[in-house]
């Protein structure tokens, strides 16, 4: 007899996840599938930021800042090994934006969303902060306001972590093949991409969270014609060595309209992004191009002293947004909102699809989904609809300003840890570095050396616990050592990592 859940989701993204731990939080039977690795579209190619997202206040975009801005507080609070504050510097451009619209921009800002853990805007003098040092001479004001850094990835696999600690069923690499209505109930098939093993299961409602396959998943699994509901749309970014040393961000407005930031990144790198284009064809073909490249090295080169060039680029990525499609003329006065769709009849059983969103209201997004379910699910074990945002993510039962406090004592229990080291693992992991690490007392004792301070013992917990399978899973989505190992170290690992799933 197949295995019966209440809900069935599709799509291991930071939306499909999200609403795995709320679900199972509630008490309800929750099964997941993810074609690839978690994280592996949208939710890897983002910014890295919590935002509420300024520019939003230009299109009247008041809801979703405002509950983003609301939300940036209660992720930090959940996570604050993965989610950190940072200050973005934001400065005039004489002929862009006048100071009067930016007050009046970052004064909302500050005020609509309840803020009480991160500092309020200032302005700054650039010819005498050292914010100023890295920049073109000739303007002298600019605005300081909070924002949050995030690491998007470990984000969404906290969440999947989270969701299978409450008992929900996390399948990566499995496909989902087909899903009819049988009666009363959802019939899912579906095929593991790694040894082809198929599996049919079946639910009380089914949750289409595939991101830019969210279509694709209607009309080839579903036999289901919605019509042209989603945009497309690539943000690509550039990683370069080091352009300041100071630890602010930087938030640059381009005469285009588009604005693009400059983010301290992985200690040793500046990210940055993003462009806003329309794309067409399988959004897993996406890549940063020679366009995109040259236009993020020109509106960086407009700001600072030094031009930014491509010797100066390390790693390149895009990924793409599937937003919910408006109407709206040019990609970035595009809605970040996200929009439900709910098929089904009064008396049959509903699915659920989910278009657009932001990584920032994820868990927003999540609430919202369930209650449009509504009645449709059986009694929760434990119906409390706003849990989640009390529960710290796996790995984030510590304060918020406690980071160092943590590294301290990582490294009191294990003292051969050098403080870079401790410091990674606080940050990628919180309070389960010590998971990580196990009864290591010596780097030996971690087992074979991958370079970059990355462990068999560190690889062993990412296979066991957070679903990795490949070397691209370890080094770019659960951690982003691919910036420091170099070919034959991430080939090595590639190797180990299949002798290890043998054993």
């Amino acid at each position: 007899m197949a295995q019966h859940y209440d809900i069935a989701i599709i799509g291991g993204g930071i939306n499909g996840c999200g609403i795995a731990r709320d679900a199972a939080g509630r008490g309800y039977r929750v099964f997941l599938c993810e074609m690839n690795d978690l994280a592996s579209g949208t939710s890897s190619w983002s910014t890295k930021l919590v935002h509420g997202g300024l520019r939003y206040l230009e299109y009247c975009e008041f809801r979703l800042v405002r509950e983003a801005l609301t939300e940036r507080e209660v992720l930090l609070r959940m996570a604050p090994h993965l989610i950190r504050p940072l200050r973005f510097v934001l400065p005039h451009h004489k002929g862009l934006r006048p100071p009067w619209l930016l007050r009046l921009g970052l004064f909302l800002y500050d005020h609509i969303g309840g803020r009480k853990l991160l500092p309020a805007t200032r302005t700054l003098d650039l010819s005498r902060d050292p914010a100023g040092a890295p920049l073109k001479p000739g303007g002298e004001t600019a605005f300081e306001y909070s924002d949050c850094r995030a690491d998007d990835s470990r984000l969404v696999i906290a969440n999947a972590r989270g969701a299978a600690d409450l008992g929900a069923v996390i399948r990566t690499r499995t496909r989902a093949i087909s899903a009819r209505r049988s009666g009363m109930k959802w019939e899912l098939r579906t095929e593991s991409v790694l040894n082809g093993a198929t599996e049919t299961l079946t639910a009380s409602a089914l949750i289409n969270a595939a991101g830019p396959w969210v279509e694709d998943v209607l009309a080839s699994k579903l036999g289901i014609n919605a019509g042209a509901k989603v945009r497309l749309v690539k943000g690509a970014h550039i990683v370069l060595r080091k352009l300041f040393d100071h630890d602010r961000a930087y938030i640059f407005q381009n005469a285009d309209g588009r604005i693009v930031f400059a983010i301290p990144y992985e200690d040793d790198f500046t990210l940055v992004g993003t462009t806003d284009t329309d794309v067409d064809g399988d959004p897993a073909d996406v890549a940063a191009t020679d366009a995109d490249v040259d236009y993020l090295c020109r509106a960086a080169s407009e700001y600072f002293s030094r031009p930014v060039e491509r010797s100066d680029i390390v790693w390149t990525f895009a990924g793409v947004r599937p937003l919910y499609d408006d109407g709206a003329g040019d990609a970035k006065s595009a809605t970040r909102d996200y929009v439900f769709e709910l098929d089904g009849a009064p008396g049959q059983t509903p699915l659920l699809s989910i278009f657009g969103g932001k990584i920032t209201t994820y868990r927003r997004l999540a609430e919202a989904a369930l209650a449009k379910l509504g009645g449709s699910l059986p009694a929760p074990g434990a119906p409390n609809p706003g849990w989640s945002s009390q529960a710290p993510l796996p790995g984030g039962d510590f304060p918020v300003d406690g980071r160092q406090a943590l590294q301290a004592k990582l490294q009191a229990d294990y003292p051969f840890l050098e403080a870079g080291f401790a410091r990674r693992l606080v940050h990628t992991y919180g309070t389960r570095a010590s998971q990580v690490l196990g009864q290591a007392r010596s780097l030996p004792g971690l087992g074979q050396d991958f370079g970059a301070t990355l462990s068999a013992t560190e690889v062993r917990y990412l296979m066991t616990q957070e679903w990795a399978e490949t070397a691209q899973d370890v080094v770019w989505r659960r951690t982003k050592l691919g910036l420091r190992l170099t070919s034959a170290e991430v080939a090595a690992l590639d190797q180990w990592m299949q002798a290890a799933r043998l054993d």
